[in-house]
């Protein structure tokens, strides 16, 4: 059961290694203007392979076809939707999701942004019996990733979607033979990282200039983090950080041009706007965003001012 292409290496490993009877995912979707049909990136691997698609609408509701297949084990990768009791009941060797956090922090959706957006220093892959509740489920196997200053989500994603495979692969004949020990989440060292919500794609300028950072690199290269100049957005993709100051400026402000971008003055630094995406343009270096406009006229805008 998967939906999303972090969900791909799982699938082909497990096709790889096993007998794959089905895959479950989410319905197909209308995509632009000419609300073409879209396949999730697990439906057009399983379509590649000959395997059978489900797609029900809601799981809770829409399980017997999934019993019918008589699975021996079901493995859950960011599918999407609260797998019912039923589901989780019936397979000999249960229900097992591949999860990318270090269980119990950063349970829920959105995992891999999180990580870094709230400034974790590490990360990593969980393999975890699946319960009732959002990614409660006993551990049964994990590994972990450092997460480097210069990281952006989609490096992080791309690295854990790998190592989730790995693992799961590593760890599956483990649970088949019955050699592990799971252990309890304590839920007192629980945080959660809830999927990310439009609000949270506008920059904070209010919040300091590593706040503001973790939040541009967590937001790269999806959905992307923005804010608002002149009444236009502008995406906002990378960025670096300076030790200078301005107690005189507003947070929000341009407060110089460099040759690699514009710095902007937060609650406690400056953060240099490296590359962005200018609406109605192509994404691009600020550098060559400067070509043929006056950049001293930038000087002194507010950011996300009213």
């Amino acid at each position: 059961m998967g939906t999303p292409e972090f969900s791909v290496p799982v699938l082909e490993g497990l096709i790889d290694n096993y007998n794959v009877i089905g895959v479950v995912t989410q319905p197909d979707k209308e995509v632009g203007r000419k609300k073409e049909i879209k396949f999730s990136p697990i439906k057009e691997v399983a379509l590649k392979n000959n395997i059978k698609v489900l797609q029900p609408e809601k799981i809770r509701k829409e399980y017997e076809n999934i019993l019918a297949l008589k699975p021996d084990v079901i493995i859950t990768c960011a599918y999407g939707q609260i797998i019912p009791k039923e589901i989780l009941d019936y397979p000999k060797y249960g229900c097992i999701n591949v999860h990318a956090s270090l269980l119990p922090k950063l349970r829920g959706g959105a995992p891999i942004h999180h990580a870094i957006i709230d400034g974790y220093s590490k990360t990593g892959i969980t393999i975890m019996y699946m319960d009732v509740n959002m990614d409660t489920g006993d551990i049964i196997s994990q590994d972990e990733i450092e997460i480097d200053e210069d990281m952006n989500v989609g490096v992080l994603h791309d690295k854990l979607s790998i190592m989730g495979k790995d693992l799961l692969l590593k760890t599956l004949p483990d649970i088949i033979k019955g050699n592990i020990k799971p252990i309890k989440q304590n839920n007192d060292d629980a945080t959660y990282a809830y999927n990310i919500k439009r609000e949270e794609e506008l920059l904070d300028f209010n919040k300091t200039a590593k706040e503001v950072y973790n939040q541009i690199r967590g937001l790269n290269p999806f959905p992307g983090a923005y804010a608002v100049l002149d009444g236009k957005i502008i995406k906002i993709y990378n960025a670096r950080i300076t030790d200078r100051m301005f107690t005189q400026k507003e947070n929000g402000e341009i407060t110089n041009v460099y040759k690699d971008g514009f710095g902007i003055s937060v609650k406690d630094y400056e953060v240099i706007i490296t590359e962005l995406k200018i609406e109605g343009k192509k994404r691009m270096f600020t550098k060559d965003y400067f070509n043929g406009i006056d950049q001293t006229k930038l000087i002194g805008k507010v950011f996300n001012k009213e």
